[in-house]
């Protein structure tokens, strides 16, 4: 499984980038994701909207939701938690992992109207799962 990681820099490096001809939306970065077969790792809420809005089923997404942003604790969470969520990620899911918790999403993303409450493509709502021996249990 082969991931792309954004990450979530300046706002100041980013226009001094984008100034200097470096630019990927959102939009751009699921595309080429989808067209490399990759799973995004991202901290940014968009990429689970676009997912969303678009109705698309790759690529899987990992969206961080960590108190704790330190690289060895990001890396720790994610190597716990993979081989858990491999299997969505392969079937085309969007996974939100917390201190604690995992929410997985099969893609596409369905909305029901009235609540704004995620359901599955089967009619069932998300998964939620609490982790034994988790940080912070």
């Amino acid at each position: 499984m082969r991931f792309l990681a954004d990450m979530n820099i300046s706002p100041s490096s980013v226009d001094a980038l984008q100034r200097e001809g470096c630019h990927a939306s959102d939009a751009e970065i699921l595309a080429m994701a989808r067209r490399q077969d990759q799973v995004v790792v991202t901290q940014d809420l968009d990429f689970s909207a676009l997912l969303a809005l678009g109705g698309h089923t790759h690529p899987s997404l990992i969206t961080l939701r960590l108190s704790n942003t330190d690289p060895a604790f990001v890396t720790e969470r994610l190597r716990r938690v993979l081989p858990q969520i491999e299997p969505a990620l392969r079937e085309g899911g969007a996974v939100t992992v917390d201190d604690r918790t995992l929410r997985i999403r099969r893609l596409p993303i369905r909305w029901i109207s009235s609540t704004c409450e995620p359901i599955r493509p089967d009619g069932r709502r998300e998964v939620s799962l609490e982790l034994p021996g988790d940080p912070g249990s």
